[in-house]
């Protein structure tokens, strides 16, 4: 099983990586989503990047604050509760590929939650 440090860091560094492509491929990126909101995308890959961040200052620690971790499994969820507001109702028209895209972001940030939330229960158990 995976420990709450580990989840953490995989957490840090696909959010990390998500924004950073979002930010560098902004308009390849809108494109494939079929819409011309380059900003919005850039403006999501940086708010990633910034995520991560936080997320990895988390990981890093010697000892779990798991205030701040309750913050970053809420924002998790918070994430795939606003995916799923914008895929069930497909929302600004985006192309399949760009519902397609959330939605498998979606599962992979509802992972990274789940996973969180059992590392805090067995940190919690220690």
């Amino acid at each position: 099983m995976l420990s709450l440090k580990n989840v953490l860091l995989i957490n840090a560094v696909s959010s990390g990586a998500t924004g950073i492509g979002l930010v560098v491929l902004a308009e390849t990126v809108a494109n494939l989503f079929g819409t011309t909101a380059v900003g919005t995308v850039m403006g999501v890959g940086i708010f990633l990047v910034v995520f991560a961040a936080g997320v990895l200052n988390e990981a890093v620690q010697r000892t779990a604050r798991l205030t701040h971790v309750y913050i970053i499994i809420a924002l998790d969820i918070l994430w795939v509760i606003g995916s799923i507001a914008i895929v069930l109702p497909q929302l600004f028209n985006l192309s399949a590929i760009g519902y397609i895209a959330i939605t498998a972001v979606a599962l992979w940030v509802a992972a990274m939650a789940y996973l969180q939330i059992k590392g805090v229960k067995q940190t919690a158990a220690v």
